[in-house]
């Protein structure tokens, strides 16, 4: 097969946009993690206005019965700029999981076809253009609808669940898998011909808007070998936000980037002689995102082994993984492996050399981590750093100062890991009652295994001297994991949770419940400042990856604390 040549500038673009899909992914993960099922909320009042909740608590001693006690607590509403964020980032990955799908060789040669067809059978350039946008928009809606689809499926509870969910978590694994193998060509994921066919039927026989309804949706149908794992992925990262609508925002970004090409090129003719051909290069960037969905794949894999506790997927597997994975793609796209449906290359390209080379360089960069490197690209992607078995140096955090009254084992340290340089509580009586025989505040921190915030947090920003300083120092730390399904409770300590509308027969719901009644809020992290009645001393938090800003809100705390 003779070489392709086309312009550098267009194909550099298209490969970058490849790989900014792979650095995306840690940021699109900054969401506000949700990672509680079936909590449901009615409208919270401002975080100004105070009520009154009688919450169910258990005192120390397996023969105290179930009391109440009543606390005055500020309510916390959700901030919906998170939302808004966590939309908007969904509707970006979209967007560039849309213009990588139409690179694909399923969808890119399909252009011009498209086009000429338009033209000709509306027999204008207006009309053709009118057709054209009408094209576009069915191809929105389609997309649009699968996204709307899957909300009705799961609703709000059960996308909040997908987060939290070892089993999900460990079947998004084994699909994104799928989705790899088959970007590298071992098959494709195609739809059965019977249904295709009666769609394309649709398409050449129907007139109007029907018949062009019709062509997108066979578009979707012929195209779904190329584009599916896209969908899959992108759906599985949309879902596991926990955000009602954003499957559907996702694919109205993917929907927005595929339509757009159709439709300028029916406006703008020229833009078609611009294109570059055909070729082995769509091949080659269907392969590299096997390697990128092979990638991401491990991260869901990594949640299922945190949420079980199988304590085998450590750091270290993950990177080693992480590591071989970018260098085969260095090597690939050198042309030194070669897949069955892969053309030669004579010769390698500017544009294949660049990005081998940041292929590699990424590689290398992970290889310190193997020692202990916080590799903070990686940081709420990766498993927290306190998996890691060998760690070179303490990463500046202070080391751990404790009381001589601390106790040499805490409840469920067995199953909890404490995060690197850190000594927490992991039950809330416990970590309280420590708390009145040294005089010190709590930091309650809200957290979860699958959080990806709440791993960032640990990470960039709990590693800050200062930070981890105030935190050893001047609080005790009682970690509450909000999704925790191993670690079951007693008998005296299992009640019916309204909110929940379920009994509280584990850890994780147990401190679900506590959260959202306590202090109205369904989200990871969230980092609560307060005294030995568990009122907060300040506003509570949720993420802030600011790290002087953090510091700065730890001693907003121990000034109330002072003045009251």
């Amino acid at each position: 097969m003779k070489p392709m040549y086309y312009p550098t500038v267009i194909k550099t673009l298209m490969m970058t946009v490849l790989f900014i899909m792979a650095s995306l992914y840690p940021i699109f993960s900054q969401e506000s993690d949700t990672s509680m099922a079936n909590v449901e909320f009615t409208e919270i009042v401002p975080d100004t206005t105070l009520k009154t909740d009688t919450l169910t608590t258990v005192q120390a001693g397996t023969a105290d019965t179930v009391k109440k006690i009543t606390a005055t607590s500020t309510q916390v509403k959700t901030s919906k700029a998170e939302k808004e964020k966590t939309l908007w980032e969904t509707f970006i990955a979209g967007l560039a999981g849309g213009f990588l799908a139409f690179l694909m060789p399923c969808i890119f040669p399909m252009v011009p076809l498209t086009i000429s067809y338009f033209t000709k059978r509306a027999g204008s350039k207006s009309k053709g253009i009118g057709q054209a946008l009408i094209y576009g928009l069915s191809i929105i809606v389609i997309y649009v609808g699968l996204g709307l689809l899957i909300t009705v499926i799961f609703g709000s509870a059960g996308l909040n669940a997908l987060s939290a969910s070892g089993l999900f978590n460990f079947l998004f694994f084994l699909l994104l898998v799928v989705f790899a193998i088959s970007f590298f060509g071992a098959f494709e994921i195609t739809l059965p011909s019977s249904f295709v066919n009666k769609i394309d039927n649709k398409a050449d026989n129907s007139k109007g808007l029907g018949g062009i309804f019709f062509m997108a949706a066979s578009l979707a149908l012929v195209s779904f070998s190329c584009t599916g794992p896209i969908i899959g992925t992108l759906l599985v990262q949309a879902s596991s936000k926990g955000e009602l609508l954003a499957p559907a925002i996702g694919m109205f970004g993917f929907a927005l980037a595929l339509a757009l090409p159709f439709t300028l090129s029916a406006i703008f003719p020229g833009v078609l002689n611009s294109m570059p051909k055909s070729g082995g290069w769509l091949n080659s960037i269907k392969v590299c995102l096997g390697f990128l969905e092979l990638a991401l794949a491990l991260k869901f894999l990594s949640s299922a082994d945190l949420a079980w506790h199988w304590e085998w997927f450590d750091r270290e597997v993950f990177l080693v993984l992480w590591i071989v994975i970018f260098m085969l793609m260095g090597i690939y796209l050198l042309g030194k492996i070669k897949f069955s449906h892969d053309s030669d290359v004579p010769y390698v390209s500017v544009p294949r050399l660049f990005f081998a080379i940041l292929s590699f360089s990424f590689a290398l960069y992970m290889v310190s981590g193997l020692w202990g490197a916080p590799v903070s690209v990686l940081s709420g992607l990766a498993p927290p750093m306190n998996t890691q078995d060998f760690i070179l140096s303490s990463n500046g955090i202070v080391p751990v100062t404790t009381s001589v009254n601390f106790p040499a084992k805490v409840k469920h340290s067995e199953s909890l890991k404490a995060p690197l340089g850190f000594h927490p509580f992991f039950d809330l009586e416990e970590g309280l009652a420590y708390a009145k025989k040294v005089g010190k505040p709590v930091l309650l921190d809200f957290t979860g295994h699958t959080c990806v915030n709440c791993r960032r947090m640990e990470d960039l920003v709990w590693v800050d001297k200062e930070v981890s300083r105030l935190i050893n120092e001047e609080y005790v730390l009682i970690q509450l994991y909000a999704d925790d399904r191993n670690i079951k409770m007693p008998a005296n300590k299992i009640h019916y949770s309204k909110i929940l509308k379920r009994k509280t027969e584990d850890l994780g719901y147990w401190n679900l419940d506590f959260q959202a009644t306590k202090y109205g809020s369904n989200a990871q992290p969230l980092y609560v400042l307060a005294g030995h009645d568990l009122v907060p001393l300040v506003e509570t938090q949720g993420a802030n990856f600011d790290t002087k800003a953090y510091a700065t809100y730890l001693k907003s705390g121990l000034t109330a604390l002072k003045n009251k």
